[in-house]
């Protein structure tokens, strides 16, 4: 069954009249807010169309916030990214998928129009939607053509044209592989904290916001755990070295870096920068009890694992993904094994107890009940356990493969 038809329009202060035939604007660009009747037009257009599809609540969506290290915005940056009076200053309520009033949903509008710092997408259940684009374009998807408010938003001096879609639409791959922050997962935290392994939660409620919490013994976990915003993206990572000097000697001669430290009194803050800031950093983390530095380039930013906050219920909508860490490839392998699968791989080597470790698709797996096999031969075996928390799968012994083969 096809889905209704959606009506997007483009509402603009740039005349149609002065585009050429390949639809780009030739006049002048004005790409701030005027904070007067031009903006108000914007509001009121939105809330035209809110009011002939009957929306009165919208759904925050992928919320971001401008980069700390930086200001990209043709207007000064503010505090509060233009969200102070919205939300508190923690941002709670400031996350994917909450839910606001339309009033709330129009000065988050106007923030984006001012270029402040925050964006997000805004939708409704129904497929209402508002997104703010570069240099004051603004995409508003309907269920209906709405032509009354076309009307009433072309006599306030805007121009509403009609649009395929938004180019601004999310476009979805697909959560399959995204690792969900589950049972499995948290009890895999908790014994990748017990041995040593982890020490550190990032919490991103929203782009480009990092918030740290120390993994310490089950009770801190859990606790951690009670106050994560909804949907949140997560990365599990070592705990921070107490050896800070030794932290800050080995900063790179030139390169972006994240510093991440806990002070005397037991925050724990980050900062991004560069060779040019890393004298100044040394001076702000004095006295700090420990500290790392995480490097900016994703293939070499490896946590221990990531994952994303499903609903209460279970169900993944969140519609942003992690980048995997290794231990997540390997979750994703596991979580398709079971008792009694066959498995092919390679032998790798043995253990000292003598059993034979076997790769199978770049995770080790052990033989418990087999003789010595030579590295290097390819062995059929079946899976007799897959412990997921532990991460580790024992096999049984099917055939060898011969010299031969």
């Amino acid at each position: 069954m096809s889905s209704p038809r959606r009506h997007v329009h483009r509402i603009t202060k740039y005349d149609p009249a002065d585009r050429n035939e390949w639809g780009h604007y030739t006049g002048t660009l004005d790409s701030a807010s005027d904070h007067g009747p031009v903006e108000a037009a914007y509001l009121a257009a939105v809330a035209a169309f809110a009011e002939a599809d009957g929306v009165r609540h919208l759904t925050i969506r992928e919320p971001q916030l401008g980069p700390g290290f930086t200001h990209f915005g043709l207007e000064p940056a503010v505090e509060g990214h233009g969200l102070a009076g919205l939300f508190p200053p923690d941002l709670t309520g400031y996350h994917d998928g909450a839910r606001v009033a339309l009033p709330v949903a129009l000065e988050l509008v106007r923030a984006m129009l001012r270029d402040n710092g925050a964006w997000c997408r805004l939708e409704s259940d129904d497929g209402f939607t508002v997104h703010v684009g570069y240099d004051q374009y603004l995409f508003v998807g309907t269920a209906g053509p709405c032509e009354r408010a076309v009307a009433r938003i072309r006599a306030t001096g805007l121009f509403p044209e009609p649009m395929d879609a938004s180019p601004y639409d999310h476009e979805p791959d697909g959560l399959d592989g995204q690792r969900p922050a589950d049972e499995v997962f948290w009890a895999r935290v908790r014994w990748c904290a017990a041995t040593g392994r982890a020490g550190l939660l990032e919490e991103k409620p929203v782009g480009n916001l990092s918030r740290w919490h120390r993994l310490t013994d089950d009770g801190a976990i859990e606790a951690v755990r009670a106050r994560l915003a909804p949907r949140a993206q997560l990365a599990v990572w070592p705990a921070l070295s107490p050896d800070v000097a030794a932290v800050l000697a080995g900063l790179p001669e030139e390169d972006l870096i994240e510093l991440v430290w806990e002070d005397a009194e037991g925050r724990i803050t980050s900062t991004i920068a560069d060779e040019d800031d890393f004298a100044a950093l040394t001076v702000r983390v004095a006295g700090a009890r420990a500290a790392a530095v995480l490097p900016m380039c994703v293939d070499e930013r490896t946590p221990v694992l990531t994952a994303v906050l499903p609903d209460p219920d279970g169900v993944l909508r969140a519609r942003w993904r992690t980048d995997p860490a290794p231990g997540d490839r390997d979750w994703a392998l596991l979580k398709t094994l079971g008792p009694g699968r066959p498995v092919t791989g390679t032998v790798t080597g043995t253990t000292a107890s003598g059993a034979v470790l076997v790769d199978i698709g770049g995770f080790t797996a052990a033989i418990d009940d087999a003789a010595a096999i030579p590295v290097g031969r390819r062995v059929t075996a079946q899976v007799l356990d897959v412990d997921m928390v532990r991460e580790q799968v024992s096999l049984s012994l099917i055939s060898v493969q011969s010299d031969e083969a």
